[in-house]
């Protein structure tokens, strides 16, 4: 691998240089002062993609970089933001082309990658932890729920919106939707549903035993047993790592216990949860990594096609054939 630019942008923005998988300095931040985290959500789109340009031009300071890798929150495809809940202004922005123009315009060029956030922290755990050769599934618990999975496939892969209750009064998603895992475990659905609590403060009064938040806790880890139970069943057994401002909220030991009640066949149950404290750096160098590769592989199928049609111009071209 060679020096890439990393992205992550959810509830900011950090951007940071990443050579051989790992960062070569700190990290820029937007904004410095972490209280004021959510000013994405007011942002409009084109001033998002303006600020991640800057910061990454800045970062770059002059040096050229093989690739750019930006994590963002929603459905991502070929570049575009088809649908984000949290950040309504940026849906059907072309983010990835927007972003590397306003680099060339910058006189940073270089090509772009967009991809929904949580795969950027599947590929960071990839990279960091040794395992680009195996199957990575990532969990983000907080305002929203993310899925993210290493190697990427093609697909949506909304695991946050994965249905896992059918009782039609399960309408706290931000999406809209009934019934979805981050319309019970995501903070936004959690306030909704008691009004007069935190999420802190709910699961703070389930330990001293209050019923109702007592109940809630169970329901909240059976879901992301269903929905977890419900990728085994889809991509087979594996790791899957849980992080987020909400993973410590997490019961491992309860969760195995939902997740046993609904795996049964004996070659799905491989599977293991592990808490991880979700970070810039890991998002950072996922998003950086997933640009190389993806660009990367790209770059060299455009040199075969261009050699091949090189070869072909100068080769000898056949006589007419004998009668």
């Amino acid at each position: 691998m060679g020096r890439a630019i990393g992205v992550w942008a959810a509830e900011h923005i950090a951007v940071g240089v990443v050579h051989d998988g790992r960062l070569t300095g700190p990290l820029r931040t937007y904004p410095e002062d972490p209280r004021d985290a959510s000013v994405l959500q007011s942002m409009p789109s084109e001033e998002i993609a303006e600020l991640i340009s800057q910061q990454i031009a800045a970062i770059a300071e002059g040096e050229s970089a093989a690739a750019v890798g930006i994590g963002f929150p929603g459905i991502v495809i070929d570049g575009v933001v088809e649908e984000s809940p949290n950040l309504p202004q940026v849906k059907g922005y072309r983010l990835a082309e927007t972003v590397a123009a306003a680099l060339s315009g910058l006189g940073r060029k270089a090509p772009v990658l967009a991809i929904n956030d949580a795969e950027a922290i599947a590929a960071g755990i990839a990279s960091t932890r040794g395992y680009l050769d195996r199957l990575v599934r990532v969990w983000t618990l907080g305002d929203g729920i993310g899925f993210g999975r290493y190697p990427r496939a093609e697909g949506v892969w909304e695991g946050g919106h994965s249905v896992v209750s059918l009782d039609p009064k399960e309408r706290y998603c931000g999406c809209g939707g009934h019934g979805h895992l981050e319309g019970i475990m995501g903070s936004r659905a959690m306030r909704l549903r008691f009004l007069d609590l935190e999420p802190d403060e709910i699961f703070g009064q389930a330990k001293t035993g209050e019923s109702r938040c007592t109940e809630f806790v169970h329901f909240w880890h059976r879901a992301l047993a269903a929905a977890s139970a419900t990728s085994i069943h889809m991509d087979g057994a594996g790791k899957f790592f849980v992080g987020g401002p909400n993973a410590r909220f997490l019961d491992v030991a309860l969760l195995n216990q939902y997740v046993g009640e609904m795996v049964k066949m004996s070659p799905l149950q491989g599977y293991v949860f592990e808490v991880f404290h979700s970070s810039d750096e890991i998002g950072v160098i996922g998003a950086a990594v997933s640009a190389e590769q993806e660009l990367g592989e790209f770059d060299e199928q455009e040199s075969l096609r261009t050699e091949t049609r090189r070869a072909g111009r100068t080769s000898p071209q056949p006589g007419p054939r004998g009668g």
